[in-house]
């Protein structure tokens, strides 16, 4: 990665790379911000092989310690800055950091060294290239129903992702990514930035998501292609219509998760950008599935295939071939038992159920800890959770099992309502009845103002 970021560099020094709100880095001016980064590192005492946390949001200093860290060989252990104590002791521990990169009073264990600002750029020590399946960073996953695993992710994993997203986008130089999700995050990683990098394009790095300021980051910046989950994309419908909603350059939104037809048509006809429903994971690396730039696309799907090796449907659950440290993770962070039970036979065991369509889409239904067990039948929560999302007054749903002693398990609904709306249970449940099997249709309604998400829209049922 850090050959990579050198060749551009050197090829068109003064194209740009980076924008922020407050400035632009060139590619000339990315590689001495890494040089930077690498200095305030190695004068930390971190080497080759050393894991370092970076708890910073979506900042200039975050590229120098990733692209820094590339430099000497390190690895990135990258933490949100708004995680809870707990949870940032857990992965600075688990990981075994013993420096993190972070603004003054970050809230780091006392045995921790604490870096507050970058470092000499001429202070980089001679040492050996890392080689392509060196590590360079471990990401936690979400974590929505236990601990989080640390994804071992590769300079060569990093550069396929990037290789993957840009051919099938068809990047060009010209292209600038609009990223609003956050850097710690393998979306914001794989699929943006290392696009942009292998294409020698640019990114717009906004600081956080806006929903009211989205569309027009979007023209103020230029940017041509975008990605953003269906959370962020329901708040951005939400906000009042533009007369200027239309006048981006935006050739391409990625989205994952679930959206309504509905939906899909007022975004593609307020801004007049198609969305291309994909399908990820921070183990797969590159997306396996995305619907096609060009062609027939269903963004009621999670695509076709996009690496060479194809994927495969086990007993209903998709499983992504490759070869680990390249196109699948390196495997779980000192965690050999969870490796080898993900790794089934070559295969990364994705948890997800899913159907091959007509024209070789495959249909995402549900995540398998995600399938309701009542009376026998499996019922899928993203089912239930579309159907009640049609409900034109339900701004969003999410759907759980709970105990029944005769059903095994009854479904519940957490429903959150479009701003200003009114409705009871009876309601929500009669919907449904016109639309799904009896067996599927919730028993339970409850109205709540917002579901618990993690910091990239993920729901956490296990609070529910």
């Amino acid at each position: 990665m850090a050959s990579l970021l050198t060749e551009r560099a050197a090829a068109t020094p003064h194209a740009p790379f980076l924008l922020f709100e407050e400035g632009a880095y060139s590619y000339a001016d990315t590689l001495d911000l890494a040089r930077s980064g690498a200095g305030a590192l190695a004068a930390a005492g971190v080497g080759r092989g050393e894991r370092v946390a970076l708890v910073l949001g979506n900042v200039p200093e975050y590229f120098a310690c990733w692209f820094g860290a590339a430099l000497l060989g390190a690895v990135v252990v990258p933490i949100g800055p708004q995680a809870g104590a707990d949870e940032l002791r857990y992965a600075v521990g688990h990981a075994g950091c013993r420096v993190a990169v972070g603004p003054p009073g970050s809230a780091v264990p006392p045995e921790v060294d604490l870096i507050t600002g970058l470092g000499d750029p001429t202070a980089v020590p001679p040492g050996p290239a890392p080689s392509p399946l060196d590590p360079l960073a471990v990401l936690y996953t979400s974590g929505t129903t236990s601990r989080p695993k640390g994804v071992v992710v590769t300079h060569a994993n990093y550069l396929v992702a990037g290789e993957v997203v840009a051919r099938h986008l068809r990047m060009r130089p010209e292209d600038r990514w609009l990223v609003t999700l956050p850097l710690f995050h393998a979306n914001a990683q794989y699929y943006c930035v290392m696009s942009a990098l292998v294409t020698g394009a640019s990114v717009a790095v906004m600081p956080r998501f806006s929903a009211s300021r989205w569309a027009e980051q979007a023209r103020h910046h230029g940017a041509t292609l975008a990605s953003l989950f269906a959370a962020p994309l329901r708040m951005i419908l939400a906000q009042p219509l533009g007369d200027e909603d239309a006048a981006t350059c935006l050739r391409a939104t990625l989205f994952a998760q679930n959206l309504t037809p509905a939906q899909l048509s007022a975004f593609e006809q307020r801004f007049g950008c198609p969305l291309l429903q994909i399908y990820g994971m921070t183990e797969t690396i590159a997306p396996p599935l995305m619907n096609p730039l060009y062609g027939r696309r269903d963004n009621m799907t999670i695509g076709r295939p996009s690496l060479p090796g194809g994927v495969r449907v086990v007993a209903g659950e998709l499983r992504v071939p490759g070869r680990p440290g390249v196109t699948l993770m390196s495997g779980y962070f000192d965690d050999p038992a969870a490796t080898r039970s993900a790794m089934d036979g070559g295969l990364l065991r994705t948890g997800d159920m899913v159907t091959l369509e007509p024209g070789g889409l495959l249909a995402f239904h549900d995540r398998a800890k995600d399938m309701i067990k009542r009376s026998g039948e499996n019922v899928a929560a993203a089912e239930v959770e579309r159907v009640v999302n049609e409900h034109p007054l339900v701004f969003e749903s999410a759907a759980v099992g709970v105990p029944d002693p005769v059903r095994d398990e009854a479904i519940k609904v957490f429903v959150v309502l479009r701003p200003g709306a009114s409705a009871d249970a009876g309601e929500i449940i009669a919907f449904c009845a016109d639309r799904l099997a009896s067996f599927k249709v919730p028993t339970f309604v409850e109205f709540i103002d917002a579901l618990p998400r993690t910091s990239v829209g993920k729901v956490r049922k296990h609070l529910l």
